[in-house]
This record gives structure tokens, sequence and C-alpha cells, in this order.
């Protein structure tokens, strides 16, 4: 059994270096290890072609599973595409999503959320965007890979609403959570190098 599932996850990962090599673009991978009654996990994605990936350094010092940029780190969380893993505690992908929206009304009662669509063939996600009464606004999705994951992750970006790139950023975090997938045990580790 342990065999298949690591030639179903060399599978993946061969298809997404195929994807990336037409694209041009690198593959991400984040890993975790098993947790409780979660087995461990990787999750992949096609990197946006220019960006730069980190989940050893910087998304590991602000406490996150893996980070994409353009140009150089600065700290801000301004057009970093950031990916998010935990045990699944509520019941449905939809409580996950209320219970966000939730706290970012509270943070933010004149704030607005807006339906954000995506389309992932792997699994179920749901997606919304959060526009600040400050003209920052915070994209965010979440995904199910099922219940025997024993996991949800989310991809998430700040982007500010006068952003003349905005359009373009957005467009590339989504290909970014629709290019994710997920598969039990841990990519090898040169994956996330490539």
């Amino acid at each position: 059994m342990r065999a298949l599932l690591l030639g179903f996850l060399f599978m993946l990962v061969s298809t997404a270096h195929a994807a990336a090599a037409v694209s041009g673009e690198q593959t991400a991978t984040a890993n975790g290890k098993p947790d409780g009654a979660a087995p461990g996990w990787a999750i992949a994605t096609l990197v946006p072609q220019g960006w730069t990936q980190d989940c050893c350094q910087y998304a590991k010092a602000i406490g996150v599973n893996l980070v994409l940029y353009r140009g150089e780190w600065s700290g801000e969380p301004d057009r970093v595409m950031v990916l998010n893993v935990w045990p699944s505690k509520l019941p449905t992908l939809a409580a996950e999503w209320q219970d966000d929206k939730k706290h970012y009304l509270q943070r933010d009662p004149a704030g607005k959320v807006a339906a954000f669509a995506v389309s992932n063939p792997k699994m179920t996600c749901q997606g919304g965007l959060y526009q600040g009464t400050d003209h920052v606004d915070d994209v965010v999705v979440f995904c199910d890979p099922g219940k025997a994951s024993g996991i949800r992750f989310s991809w998430s970006m700040t982007v500010a609403a006068n952003d003349a790139s905005r359009d373009e950023v957005l467009e590339r975090f989504k290909r970014v959570v629709e290019q994710s997938t997920y598969t039990t045990g841990n990519a090898p580790a040169h994956a996330a190098k490539h």
C-alpha cells in the first residue's frame, strides 16, 4: 500500500513538473507530518513565473506553510500569497468559511464580503474577497481535500483596492488556488526545490 501511495505521489509531482515545464512556471510543495488522526500530507501548486516560493525562512517566521511573492521580501502582506494548513476542527468547509467571515466583520463591521469564484478540479474550495474600509482587500480561499485527509487549508493574499495591477495579481492568485493538489504523505524533498 505504501508503494502505491508513493507511486501516486511521484505521479502527481511528475504531472505538476510537466505542467510547469510547459508553462515556464515552477512547482512548489509544502509538506506536513502526521498529526493525530490526520496522515502526513503534501500540497503542491504552480508558482507564477517570476515569483519566489518560500517554505522555510519567511513562511516559518510568520507561522504559515508556504509563501509566494514577487520581488524582494518586504515583510508586508501586500501581494504575498500565503498557504496555511491546519487540522480540520469545524464540521464543514462552509463552517470554516463562516467562522472566518464572522471574525473579519468583527474587526471591520463596515467591511464588505463578496464571493471570489474558484474552480479547483481536485477538491472543494470556497473563496471570498474582503473589502476593508481601509481600502486594503483580502482574498481568502478555503479548500477541503476530503475528510480522510484530516486537514483543511487556505490560500490568502492582501492587495490594495487601488493597486494598478490588482486584476492581474488576483488572476495569478486564482490560478495558484486552482492548481493546488493534495496527496497523503510527504513529497520527496527535491520536489520543493524545482
